[in-house]
């Protein structure tokens, strides 16, 4: 924390120099989460998959399947600029989109046989793009009115 030339109070995050702190710690946690579960949900959907004999079929799943958290780590590169609540609200979408997807797949994959287990691999990836579409905006929006009335 440091002041500024009008005796106001700021702080490192607010001025651009790297994160510290918590902050740090949940970005630090939620790369890893997103990476450690990029890996883990590929696993799971070729375990899912390893009957199917299209080589070609199975690696579109996985691109199809990793877009999300393609996705994430883009975002979190770009965010350096972002206020502190987007960021929060980022890394928190980060842990939470992983671990469910995860558990989602795990459920799948590693459960009893089931007929069309295809149709979850399609479906969570598109919902996590919307998940991510909606709540991280709001986070900006609602940063942007805050700061308005700082």
């Amino acid at each position: 924390m440091s002041f500024n030339r009008r005796g106001e109070v700021t702080s490192k995050v607010s001025q651009g120099t790297p994160e510290g702190g918590l902050l740090g710690l949940l970005r630090a946690a939620a790369l890893i989460t997103v990476l450690a579960g990029a890996v883990g949900s590929v696993g799971l959907m070729l375990r899912a998959g390893h009957r199917n004999p299209s080589r070609i079929l199975l690696m579109l799943f996985a691109l199809w399947v990793l877009s999300p958290f393609m996705a994430l780590v883009l975002a979190n590169v770009v965010s350096k600029r972002w206020s502190a609540l987007t960021r929060v609200t980022l890394h928190c979408v980060m842990l939470v989109l992983t671990l469910g997807s995860l558990a989602v797949y795990g459920d799948v994959a590693l459960g009893p046989p089931r007929a069309r287990t295809a149709f979850v691999f399609v479906v969570v990836p598109p919902a996590s793009w919307l998940l991510i579409a909606v709540v991280v905006p709001i986070a900006a929006l609602i940063s942007g009115r805050l700061a308005r009335r700082g």
